[in-house]
């Protein structure tokens, strides 16, 4: 294991070996922590392409051609790799997309890499579906851990990926390339000076704060965000699990860089759909107002029982307050169209 990564914090993410399937299920996605699996794609053929170096990787991945072009983000040297807006004022991103084949993409990567440019533009394919992109992928690099989604590949130079999170469960493999993931628990929202909602660099919003290098004079509370800050350090052949909603900045290192990954189980998209949805028709009320829905809130959605609040109403009766069921999401569906067209 290599230390020479840039330090952060000392405390580090829960690590343990490769898993099965089942063990994975049970031990591992049910917590609501991330954890680090050492090995547990160590026998993917593309991890020992990866760490023969990067014209190996280079080659590897060429052979996946035939796939629809895939989307680079192109920033250019003066970025350092990191991908974010371009200025304060918050308008546009310092980088452009372009489709790409995956046989030029990793072409121009291996020159930056082989000649040592030390200013080359920041090149990263972003989140390339292997079934579209590089069919047979995922018949040559098995998961094998009972996950039904398809493989992402993340494809680039040096990077650092803002401090955002996934509403999805996910996994991520690195297959080239040393990555440094550095988490943040859901709670530390207040210390990460969200930007917006509504203009981001790729769906989720994303921390305005920089881990590598924070303006704390500018962020103050983002100390405290470090305080309790988790890292993570990983090399080919490792793997890491996100819960939903747990924030995370990702660097990469080297100067051709692969990460795999896959999200599944949605569980909460609608969730920030409903939370939109609550700045525009609840945080403006009067307070006094805001507090009495603050308790519908709790008794209908927050509170441990908050599943049983129907249960003095028959079965039939408790509609769209009666359990889960793709019958309860249909129906709910319809009244909040029905709602939604007469506000």
């Amino acid at each position: 294991m290599r230390t020479d990564f840039p330090a952060i914090t000392e405390r580090r993410v829960a690590e343990r070996p490769a898993v099965d399937a089942d063990t994975f299920a049970r031990e591992v996605v049910s917590g609501y922590r991330p954890v680090v699996l050492r090995g547990q794609v160590a026998h993917w053929r593309a991890v020992a392409a990866g760490q023969a170096g990067p014209r190996a990787t280079a080659e590897y991945l060429a052979g996946f051609g035939g796939g629809t072009p895939l989307e680079v983000l192109i920033g250019p040297p003066d970025i350092g790799g990191r991908f974010f807006y371009a200025d304060d004022s918050l308008t546009g991103f310092n980088f452009h997309r372009q489709q790409v084949s995956i046989g030029a993409l990793v072409a121009e990567l291996l020159r930056y890499a082989e000649t040592a440019e030390p200013r080359p533009h920041a090149l990263y394919a972003n989140a390339a579906t292997a079934p579209e992109h590089l069919p047979g992928w995922e018949a040559a690099n098995p998961l094998a851990l009972g996950i039904d989604a398809p493989a992402r590949l993340w494809i680039g130079n040096a990077s650092s990926i803002a401090t955002h999170y996934d509403t999805s469960i996910n996994i991520a493999c690195v297959v080239a390339g040393r990555r440094r993931f550095t988490l943040f628990p859901p709670d530390q929202l207040p210390n990460l000076y969200v930007g917006p909602l509504d203009h981001t660099m790729a769906g989720p919003p994303s921390s305005m704060v920089d881990p590598d290098a924070p303006d704390l004079a500018r962020h103050p509370r983002f100390a405290d965000a470090l305080a309790h800050a988790e890292v993570a350090e990983l090399e080919p052949g490792d793997a890491i699990f996100i819960p939903p909603i747990w924030w995370h900045h990702v660097r990469a290192f080297d100067r051709l860089n692969v990460l795999v990954n896959y999200w599944w189980e949605h569980r909460s998209g609608a969730a920030f759909v409903a939370l939109v949805h609550a700045i525009w028709a609840v945080r403006d009320l009067p307070d006094a107002e805001k507090a009495a829905w603050r308790g519908w809130f709790d008794h209908l959605v927050f509170a441990p029982d908050a599943g049983r609040a129907a249960d003095h109403l028959p079965d039939a009766a408790r509609g769209i307050m009666g359990a889960a069921s793709p019958e309860r999401t249909s129906r709910i569906r319809q009244f909040l169209t029905g709602m939604l067209g007469r506000s």
